[in-house]
């Protein structure tokens, strides 16, 4: 893991080559759809109102779990305790990513979602929301944050989520298995080189064309960007886009020539 004076410098040269947010000069059509709706859109994709007043609910709930290791990259593998509340604080995406991956599921409208690493529910929610038709698919390795998270999406009225609960290299090919394809998948867990690489390869086999998948802090450490780097250069891959804590990946067979493309967020 990079410490923060690391991180503060990746993100630097992150933003002083990224191409700007509003999508001046980009000549891909999809890409400019892309930053226009989903990165961009803030006013005609709102998330529900719920899912801000569910977030500071929990941001002030004092329930104490018992956390079972959740693998590298984690921020709390180093400790077995944690209250809900430093739960919200620390290992839940901010609002900026959660409506952001709204917006991406509700401007493509996935028809299967996986997600692995469920943590509080609060993406499962956003990602389910957004696609009210589509069947959610999350994968959480801690029994009592899976049970939070339950208890969330039945207070949101959920009704397309399906959890499970285990290790990840032991749920992700149950899940698949039941699927055909993999619309879109969300890869926020163990955050190390090879496991990374390992769940991009299984979920190339249940990709097509229009796949959607998304890789979290892929420059937390030197192991996931090496795992970035790799997928990447994968010959499937069409298209990625890196907004630095995210990792886009598409596999849209209209890009002729493979692009790459740092945008600011």
């Amino acid at each position: 893991m990079y410490n923060n004076l690391q991180l503060a410098r990746k993100y630097l040269q992150y933003y002083l080559s990224a191409s700007n947010a509003q999508g001046h000069g980009m000549h891909s059509p999809f890409v400019f759809d892309f930053i226009l709706n989903v990165l961009n859109n803030k006013t005609g994709y709102l998330p529900p109102r719920q899912l801000a007043q569910l977030r500071a609910q929990l941001l002030n709930e004092n329930k104490l779990l018992n956390i079972e290791d959740m693998g590298a990259g984690s921020r709390l593998a180093r400790s077995k305790k944690r209250t809900v509340a430093q739960l919200a604080r620390t290992a839940v995406k901010p609002p900026k990513y959660g409506e952001m991956l709204y917006r991406l599921a509700r401007h493509y409208q996935p028809s299967t979602i996986v997600e692995l690493g469920t943590s509080l529910g609060l993406t499962s929610a956003y990602l389910a929301m957004a696609a009210p038709k589509a069947t959610v698919f999350t994968i959480e390795g801690s029994q009592e944050i899976a049970a939070v998270a339950a208890r969330n999406f039945s207070k949101l009225g959920l009704t397309n989520v399906i959890q499970l609960t285990g290790n990840f290299d032991q749920q992700l090919p149950q899940a698949l298995d039941q699927l055909e394809i993999v619309d879109l998948c969300y890869i926020d867990g163990n955050h190390r080189y090879e496991p990374t690489v390992r769940y991009f390869e299984r979920l190339l086999k249940k990709s097509n064309n229009n796949t959607i998948l998304i890789f979290d802090d892929i420059h937390w450490s030197p192991e996931m960007e090496q795992a970035w780097a790799q997928i990447r250069q994968h010959p499937a891959v069409r298209c990625t886009v890196d907004i630095f804590q995210l990792g886009l990946v598409f596999f849209r067979q209209e890009f002729k020539v493979k692009q790459d493309h740092r945008i600011r967020f």
